[in-house]
């Protein structure tokens, strides 16, 4: 995977052959059945647990050394005001996402609602920074490809955690590919170095925002792999599910 520039902008490519490879374990995981969407999907399927918390410990230190005081100095010297819009810009700059996976969910109403609110707070919210939609009663949804192919019946594979990305599973890391190909808004931008300007400010802005649960981590957990890995997982039933995860998903102690 490598960030490229061409002439239609910025985007992520996949090696045609990791592609295929991602796709056949999809395709193997969906059809052994060995992940459903309302399944127990705790401990049992981390197989590559001692390459995944590798890679968490250099996200970890990555963050310390670099991410975590960089949303400070934004925390500190950027008014909140300033702080929200930005929030709001690149929640806007998402929509398209949301949109498109809405109407491949079958989401309909959904899907032109969230078309209206992108229309509405690109418009009059000045290309998101105010959200005027949310005051018309247009609310967020969390939409996005891994979601979609759940809904289509993939299983979630094995646990994954991602270089700079955070934890994830085999579903969620195919969903990347259409979204960093084609709905990416920095799929849109020419110039490689504003695109890595906007990444960097989307990912200090997501961090800044974060800053004030990291008690809630140190206290909570004695294995912080594994409390960050049940922790997505049960965030992304509920997202599949939209706030409703089936009874029978346990989480690991």
């Amino acid at each position: 995977m490598s960030l490229c520039s061409h002439k239609d902008g910025i985007s992520i490519r996949i090696p045609p052959r990791a592609a295929r490879v991602l796709a056949a374990v999809a395709l193997g995981a969906l059809v052994s059945g060995c992940a459903s969407p309302g399944g127990r999907m705790a401990g049992e399927n981390d197989p590559l647990e001692p390459l995944n918390r590798a890679v968490f410990r250099f996200n970890d230190a990555a963050d310390r050394n670099f991410v975590k005081p960089a949303a400070k100095a934004y925390n500190k010297h950027v008014p909140a005001p300033v702080r929200k819009g930005i929030r709001n810009f690149f929640r806007n700059a998402f929509e398209p996402t949301v949109i498109v996976n809405d109407f491949l969910q079958g989401k309909i109403k959904q899907g032109l609602a969230d078309g209206w609110r992108f229309a509405i707070n690109t418009t009059v919210g000045l290309l998101g920074f105010i959200d005027v939609a949310s005051k018309l009663g247009l609310e967020p949804h969390k939409e996005d490809f891994g979601q979609t192919l759940a809904k289509w019946g993939v299983g979630e594979g094995p646990y994954l955690v991602l270089p700079f990305l955070g934890p994830s599973n085999l579903r969620d890391g195919l969903g990347l590919i259409p979204y960093y190909r084609y709905t990416n808004p920095l799929s849109t931008v020419d110039d490689r170095e504003a695109a890595l300007l906007l990444l960097t400010a989307e990912g200090i802005s997501v961090r800044a925002d974060l800053l004030g649960t990291e008690a809630i981590l140190e206290q909570a957990a004695l294995d912080r792999y594994r409390f960050v890995r049940e922790a997505y997982r049960q965030k992304r039933l509920s997202l599949i599910h939209d706030g409703r995860p089936p009874l029978d998903y346990e989480l690991e102690d």
